[in-house]
């Protein structure tokens, strides 16, 4: 498995549960307001970019994966701090930058999952993860009239899914970092 993921597995379990948290609220008050939605979607994007970019660089050296990750970690960060500056965005452009930030990332996984098909078992994960991204994303781009209300459930429908995926993945490079344990400490 990548040593670099396999290292830094907390980091992927702690988005999953920033991400689970993030859908329960999100699910279980639809009746925000739209700015609340902006400000609440600007928070999670900018922190599970944080994550990511945290997770890339923390064992860079000697692994050539890590790029994919910083990138789609700085991308989601992005989105989260031009959210936060423009919290009064119409909800079409909320739903094209919001589409924007789970593509972007979720290509990045998505990557990053097809090149570690060879090393490793259950990279699946990390490539669902990303397909969840960015099925998330074509769906807010392919149905643009929906409401404010739909598209907090959606989102939080998402971000469930999703964060349970990152926290399978997360236990799973436990796991194997506890049985590889010369790989990871290749990177100390």
């Amino acid at each position: 498995m990548d040593e670099t993921l396999a290292h830094n597995w907390g980091w992927v379990a702690l988005r999953g549960l920033i991400a689970i948290l993030f859908g329960l609220l999100t699910l279980f008050n639809p009746g925000i307001t739209l700015v609340v939605l902006v400000l609440m979607f600007g928070a999670f994007a900018f922190v599970d970019g944080l994550f990511m970019v945290i997770s890339a660089i923390a064992n860079r050296h000697g692994q050539p994966r890590w790029v994919a990750s910083l990138i789609g970690g700085l991308l989601a960060m992005a989105v989260g701090v031009l959210t936060f500056s423009r919290p009064g965005l119409t909800g079409v452009a909320l739903l094209w930058l919001i589409a924007a930030w789970a593509i972007g990332p979720g290509l990045a996984e998505i990557v990053t999952a097809f090149r570690l098909r060879k090393v490793i078992t259950g990279e699946w994960l990390l490539a669902l993860a990303g397909a969840l991204a960015v099925a998330f994303g074509v769906i807010l781009v392919a149905r643009p009239g929906i409401g404010a209300l739909a598209l907090a459930l959606w989102i939080g429908m998402y971000a469930l899914a999703s964060g349970v995926v990152l926290i399978a993945l997360g236990f799973r490079l436990r796991s194997w970092a506890r049985l590889h344990p010369h790989g990871a400490e290749r990177l100390a």
